[in-house]
């Protein structure tokens, strides 16, 4: 593999969109097989803070934009799709914070990209994020063994 670029990509998601099995969709796929993205940061946080009613938040990276959307097992390591959790603490009374995230750091993304989230808020709250990624060259192989990787979780 040789990187050939590092990107970032930030914006908002809500819970109801979680919800809803309409996550907020990163597109990557460039139509080659031939090249692939590692995440290597992840980060949410509440779009307000500063007061007790403002939410504590988690979110999920995955693959695929079918996963699990319920607040009962959404964050699963043995879901393959799944690659990528953070935290983010928001009201007064938790302690601010953006948290902490756990990546898979044998993560390879092919295709696309989908960020899910949950909140102690509003489920229409808008939750902020932030991923930070490389860009590498692949060879076909690679590209169908992460393919096949994904496709075998489903």
């Amino acid at each position: 593999m040789k990187k050939i670029g590092a990107y970032t990509a930030r914006g908002i998601v809500s819970e109801a969109q979680t919800e809803a099995g309409d996550p907020q969709k990163i597109p990557l796929f460039d139509g080659s097989f031939k090249t692939g993205y590692r995440i290597i940061g992840f980060k949410v946080w509440a779009s307000s803070y500063d007061s007790s009613s403002a939410p504590d938040c988690i979110g999920k990276l995955s693959k695929e934009p079918s996963g699990v959307k319920g607040a009962a097992n959404f964050m699963r390591a043995d879901d393959d799709n799944q690659i990528g959790w953070a935290t983010s603490a928001g009201s007064s009374d938790g302690g601010l914070g953006f948290g902490d995230s756990i990546l898979d750091k044998d993560n390879l993304v092919v295709e696309d990209l989908y960020v899910y989230a949950r909140t102690t808020g509003t489920n229409t709250n808008a939750i902020n994020y932030l991923i930070e990624m490389e860009k590498y060259s692949i060879s076909d192989w690679q590209g169908a063994l992460s393919m096949a990787r994904d496709r075998a979780q489903e």
